[in-house]
């Protein structure tokens, strides 16, 4: 696994009827077993596992090294604090931000908001579309192509709400069009583990990541055989 640095940027009262007490039971069952979907099939909270080992830990990310996973952490220039990592494989991209996020609501369904507006503003379509995390994003962005013609960047974008935290990532290259080459990082998404920590934080602020603690130089080159990706279309604002 190689890794690189980059550089960013009128309420009724309730009654106690049966009815009621029957429809409060069902919307409990439904929301546990939405949190138990996600503690079992991650991504992970750090109380869900055992242990840290193994992992590369990047601060509020643990991320599962796989054979040919390169990853690029994204530094702000005026902070130099790393707001994003990025992992490559197979020659599709997925970048990765955490957030603290409040006790009693998720945030995800106000960011796909947030994020149609913004994608909107710049020309762009959204879309709505099922996925093996619940709802995503399918965005197109105008780009223009090396032979100055005009088309469309494609993004895929996912979120899982945990406790306390929101993790979302945006998928690039051929795994934002083809499911079939979106599955290895789909399961590396499946594996991260977020650390919140326990200090009090606003919601929407970006959870501290950091460069690991053996790997402080400067980005190596690739490995042999490997090509070093290119920069991919970053959309990493949500309000």
């Amino acid at each position: 696994m190689v890794f690189g640095r980059g550089r960013k940027a009128k309420q009724e009262q309730p009654t106690d009827s049966a009815e009621t007490q029957e429809a409060t039971a069902e919307g409990s069952a439904t929301e546990t077993a939405g949190a138990s979907g996600r503690a079992f099939n991650g991504p992970f909270d750090l109380s869900e596992i055992e242990s840290q080992d193994g992992y590369v830990d990047l601060g509020a990310l643990l991320i599962a090294p796989q054979e040919g996973l390169q990853l690029r952490l994204e530094v702000e220039e005026a902070t130099q604090r790393v707001v994003a990592v990025t992992m490559d494989l197979e020659g599709s991209s997925l970048q990765l931000q955490a957030f603290a996020a409040p006790k009693s609501e998720g945030l995800w369904d106000d960011i796909r908001e947030q994020i149609g507006q913004s994608v909107g503003s710049q020309g762009g379509q959204v879309e709505e579309v099922p996925g093996n995390f619940g709802t995503e994003l399918l965005a197109k962005l105008p780009a223009s192509s090396s032979d100055g013609s005009q088309g469309y960047r494609v993004a895929r974008f996912i979120g899982v709400d945990g406790p306390r935290w929101f993790l979302r990532g945006v998928l690039g290259g051929e795994a934002a069009v083809d499911r079939t080459a979106a599955a290895g990082l789909e399961g590396l998404f499946r594996q991260i583990v977020v650390v919140r920590g326990e200090n009090p934080m606003p919601p929407r602020d970006l959870l501290p990541l950091r460069l690991p603690k053996d790997n402080v130089a400067p980005a190596p080159a690739p490995a042999p055989g490997l090509e070093q990706p290119e920069r991919g279309p970053e959309i990493t604002q949500i309000g």
